[in-house]
């Protein structure tokens, strides 16, 4: 376990070798990994000296997740080099020494994420002011047709309304129960060819 430390105003920076295969080896064979990670977790909780030991402070980097799965869920790695950073209360683990393969990986989905911003910001730079104004302006009468719309639907609510209680005030007749549950299903003796 080897430890190196850097500390500066408010974050602790340590790297540490941690020792998993005696924790993996006690488990079934379908829960090592589970368990791998869980032991990373402990580990740092009892070195980075998190709070009631509460696991869910500690933040696994999802390369390290990968690194930790890479083999199966059966055969995790049996020890592994992380650096653990601690901002407040919040203990961020990631690898130290990352595999070829998850390196190309990371680099790939970094480029991407850097293009696909350059091209938000020519997107951005090629609208001409009187495009961005013109686009407001559609925003603008969108908001108003809505408006519109939905006050037509509350006058119509309002009609409706209206007229039922008009047709109710002219109904005198008092009917039966039998009566009331007739209307209400829509039976009456003309639907069943009498």
């Amino acid at each position: 376990m080897a430890k190196k430390e850097t500390n500066t105003a408010d974050k602790i920076e340590r790297e540490y070798i941690i020792p998993l295969r005696e924790k993996v080896n006690k488990v079934p064979r379908y829960k090592r990994a589970n368990k791998a990670v869980r032991t990373i977790k402990e580990f740092l909780a009892r070195h980075m000296k998190v709070y009631d030991k509460d696991l869910n402070k500690i933040k696994i980097d999802k390369y390290l997740n990968e690194v930790i799965w890479s083999r199966g869920i059966k055969k995790p790695p049996m020890k592994i080099k992380i650096k653990a950073i601690k901002e407040g209360d919040i203990v961020k683990v990631e690898l130290v020494e990352m595999p070829e393969k998850i390196k190309f990986k990371k680099l790939k989905k970094e480029k991407a994420e850097t293009e696909a911003k350059k091209i938000a910001e020519k997107k951005k730079a090629e609208q001409k002011p009187e495009e961005k104004e013109e686009i407001k302006s559609d925003e603008e009468e969108k908001k108003k047709e809505e408006g519109e719309k939905k006050a037509a639907v509350v006058e119509t609510g309002k009609e409706i309304e209206k007229a039922v209680a008009k047709q109710e005030k002219h109904t005198t007749k008092v009917k039966s129960p039998k009566q009331e549950k007739n209307a209400r299903t829509g039976y009456n003796k003309s639907s069943r060819g009498h």
